[in-house]
């Protein structure tokens, strides 16, 4: 059984709240669940206490027990000191599409058809 650590989200219509909660990774996003952990809610400011509970040492036992946080809570958890920072890695998220790399090269073209024209007067 592959458990995950996540986000199952509550509230209504454009008011969330989510419950962390350890959960078969089989089962739906607001489905079953084996235990509760903590709470999330967006709605209040980042610096508030209430905006993140988590009951640290249930979590470090499911972690102890195999499960893996999924990355929104990856992050909660190295905010709260839980687990170290893992570096990410993707390389193609600044890079331009390639519409836009079509553009730059056309523009680059123009700047230097100019560039001639302006020292061949």
């Amino acid at each position: 059984m592959a458990m995950k650590i996540r986000l199952a989200r509550g509230g209504s219509k454009k008011r969330p709240f989510y419950r962390i909660v350890a959960a078969d990774s089989r089962m739906p996003r607001d489905g079953r669940f084996i235990e509760k952990l903590g709470t999330y809610n967006p709605l209040l400011p980042k610096d508030s206490e209430e905006r993140v509970k988590m009951d640290i040492e249930k979590i470090q036992a499911w972690l102890d027990k195999g499960a893996q946080p999924t990355d929104r809570v990856a992050r909660m958890l190295e905010a709260a000191g839980v687990r170290e920072k893992t570096e990410r890695n993707n390389p193609n998220k600044a890079k331009p599409g390639k519409k836009a790399q079509e553009r730059a090269e056309e523009k680059a073209a123009k700047a230097a058809e100019a560039a001639e024209a302006a020292d061949a007067e």
